[in-house]
């Protein structure tokens, strides 16, 4: 039997509640106790982690992961992802079904979950893609994909635009009370655009992209669920508008959720600068007044979870006129720092912010992850909230350097991660996993 002891930590779980100061106990990877006498001992031979006074918590659950395997692995493999998650403190992570080919094969699903556990470091549950190759026409296999382990079923970063089809793909999901999952963005506003439209798009002489084009999907999507009663989640949402009609929608009852990336809540649209690549998004950066709603969202609960919504891309996406460059930003090591600066901002109280991180997306995604309760995988991230550092592009853990934030300085820095009680991440090994 092989044990470890946190002690000298102060112990978050928000899906129990738990605030406080106290020790922790793992055995044979297995949370074993976290209401432990303070004068009680370790048990023989077991490993002793000192916190300093640390956050210790479950391991975030990331539920919108991109990566580059299969098909586009000189962006990121399952093995440079893992890496990256493991010093943002991630250890379970939803992974989009976008790659080449389309994980519309139950085959694909099976292969995606087994190559997660062959890292050790990382957890991954495969989204089935909700139509055949992602292209919007046909719809998938969603019953064997769902057999085969799809957490839910989604075209990732494509949205459904065909009505019928969405119609009846909530209605085929309902029967197995799987989440549908959407990109809210008509792809017909969008369709050439590269930046919120409005005043610094033209200034820039940037086709834009009208806000409104969330709205408007969400809308349709809302009236789509009133009619078929099926389960509806919104990814990275981004606009005021949006996350209104969100917020109604779920006083009516109806049966949608929501979340948003750092990106829509800590930068604006003045972030692309002098044509910065690196913050060209999609959905892309909005207006100040849009970034302030998101982070009402979160306080006031509308918003359901905090996404790294994580897309890596290779140095010759970005290095293009800001046009045609790739969309899309690094997220992973990044994701606890800056949803932190709500809390340091007086925005979100520690313990919902990590709930934000961790139970709430789990149950989303009904995944068996982000809890400290007994007898549950010792998944866990040990972080201290009020460790200074800055984001350095260069210095990224994973393949891809793509990052928004780069030069952002933060507050909170992990300081271990535990993937079944074994040690994946520590600082000395620079984002490395240990052996």
């Amino acid at each position: 039997m092989t044990a470890i002891l946190f002690e000298n930590v102060r112990l978050i779980d928000p899906a129990k509640g738990l605030d406080r100061p106290g020790r922790l106990l793992v055995r044979d990877g297995a949370i074993a106790g976290t209401d432990l006498p303070g004068a009680e001992g370790a048990p023989e031979g077991a490993a002793v982690v000192d916190g300093g006074g640390a956050i210790l918590c479950p391991g975030l659950v990331d539920m919108r992961v991109a990566i580059g395997e299969p098909g586009f692995e000189y962006r990121e493999t399952v093995a440079s992802a893992a890496r990256a998650a493991a010093a943002g403190g991630i250890t379970t992570m939803a992974v989009l079904p976008n790659s080449q080919p389309a994980i519309d094969d139950p085959a694909l699903v099976r292969l995606l979950r087994a190559r997660g556990e062959e890292t050790g470091v990382v957890s991954i549950l495969p989204y089935g893609a909700l139509t055949r190759r992602c292209e919007g026409a046909e719809m998938a296999e969603i019953g064997l994909l769902h057999e085969a382990g799809a957490v839910a079923f989604t075209d990732g970063t494509r949205a459904i635009a065909d009505t019928r089809t969405m119609r009846l793909a909530l209605t085929y999901a309902r029967g197995f009370d799987a989440l549908v999952v959407q990109h809210p963005e008509d792809p017909s506003l969008a369709r050439g655009g590269c930046a919120t439209d409005g005043e610094l798009a033209t200034r820039l002489g940037l086709p834009g992209i009208p806000a409104a084009a969330e709205a408007i999907m969400i809308a349709r999507d809302l009236r789509l669920v009133e009619l078929t009663k099926g389960r509806l989640h919104f990814g990275h949402v981004s606009t005021a508008e949006g996350v209104e009609l969100i917020r109604a929608a779920k006083a009516r009852g109806l049966r949608v959720t929501c979340d948003t990336a750092p990106p829509y809540f800590d930068l604006n649209e003045t972030a692309i600068g002098d044509f910065r690549t690196y913050a060209k998004l999609s959905p892309p950066l909005r207006g100040e007044a849009d970034r302030q709603a998101i982070c009402a969202a979160l306080a006031d609960g509308t918003i359901d979870a905090i996404a790294s919504d994580h897309a890596p891309c290779d140095a010759d996406d970005k290095r293009q006129p800001f046009a045609v460059a790739t969309a899309g930003g690094t997220g992973l090591a990044t994701l606890l720092a800056v949803t932190l600066a709500q809390v340091h901002g007086g925005s979100l109280p520690m313990i919902e912010a990590l709930g934000l991180l961790t139970h709430r997306p789990a149950a989303l995604l009904g995944a068996a992850a982000g809890t400290l309760a007994d007898g549950r995988p010792a998944d866990l991230c040990l972080f201290d909230p009020d460790r200074a550092w800055r984001v350095d592009a260069d210095d990224m853990p994973g393949r891809a350097q793509n990052t928004p934030f780069d030069g952002r300085a933060l507050e909170g820095r992990v300081l271990g991660t535990w993937k079944a009680g074994r040690p994946v991440f520590a600082p000395a090994t620079t984002g490395q996993p240990a052996p």
